[in-house]
């Protein structure tokens, strides 16, 4: 039989009240864009759910800030072992694939919608046209910007192109894989300002893209007509880049935390992973990026 000497130490933390804190700040966050989303569609007057929604979000950024602050100092003081530093490692990997099948689902209900349900109301198949059953003059083709009550749910003018911003925010974050890299390479050789440098950018890059998503979206309501009401084209289209952003930025939140630490020296090329962790997200929003770009910009206008 084995003897003690041969299995590794486990460290256990204590109870902590964080999770309730954490599943408290989601709940008031998503409650609070509910509401705000609510009130902006009905005209309302009222800033309920916009301060529901920053506190919920202050919640959740201070828990975060506690929680992830216990775990870099537990992991300074020497208390994890390999078979801990593994089970962090399988966590963000499944974390990625949870993502994946998460994105997996709206490509999939948009290849459905488009070369399925489309056609279907077309009348393609021996199904009846849609003109007799929703309204006249439908036209089964994509991209589908029209609606069956323009009074009410206006139609867009046109879809958003592939040039202009979609493209500059395709390039910032093609350019930012390469950045992100490139900073992994000035970890693993010591070198620490290369790594600050080049993470430095890539932080950069992260806000430039979300500032030309935001003027993407100003240019898409006001002078092309696009709205998350503007027919099933304009509400894939925010769907799918609405969540895109929101992933992007929190990408752009956690290389910035690695920023900090690494001007902090917290990082080594043998003790590295919260920075990895980071650098494989922002490789995996990147690409589902890229299949935006052509799917809904390219192929999709």
């Amino acid at each position: 039989m084995a003897n003690d000497a041969t299995y590794e130490s486990y460290y256990v933390p204590t109870d902590s009240k964080l999770p309730i804190f954490a599943s408290l700040g989601i709940f008031l966050t998503v409650f609070g864009m509910g509401n705000m989303l609510n009130e902006m569609k009905a005209g309302v007057d009222s800033s309920f759910g916009s301060w529901v929604l920053l506190i919920g979000g202050l919640v959740l950024a201070s828990t975060l800030f506690v929680w992830f602050s216990k775990v870099i100092d537990e992991n300074h003081a020497k208390l994890y072992s390999d078979q801990m530093n593994r089970s962090y490692v399988w966590g963000m990997s499944w974390f990625i694939f949870s993502e994946v099948m998460f994105f997996g689902a709206f490509f999939g209900a948009l290849f459905y919608i488009r070369f399925f349900v489309v056609p279907w109301l077309g009348g393609e198949g021996n199904r009846v046209p849609s003109d007799y059953l929703f309204y006249p003059d439908f036209v089964g083709a994509w991209p589908m910007i029209d609606t069956p009550d323009p009074t009410r749910f206006p139609g867009a003018i046109e879809p958003m192109g592939w040039y202009g911003l979609p493209l500059v925010n395709t390039i910032l974050l093609v350019t930012s894989s390469f950045t992100v890299t490139l900073a992994h390479h000035g970890l693993n050789e010591g070198n620490r300002r290369k790594l600050i440098g080049w993470l430095a950018l890539t932080v950069g890059l992260g806000i430039a893209f979300l500032i030309c998503q935001v003027l993407e979206y100003q240019h898409a309501y006001a002078e092309l007509g696009l709205t998350l009401t503007a027919g099933i084209y304009g509400t894939t289209f925010f769907m799918l880049t609405g969540f895109h952003g929101a992933h992007v930025t929190l990408g752009t939140f956690m290389l910035l935390v690695m920023l900090v630490r690494a001007i902090k020296g917290h990082f080594k090329p043998d003790d590295c992973f919260g920075f990895e962790a980071a650098a494989w997200y922002w490789h995996f929003v990147d690409v589902v990026w890229l299949g935006l770009f052509l799917f809904i910009y390219i192929l999709g206008s």
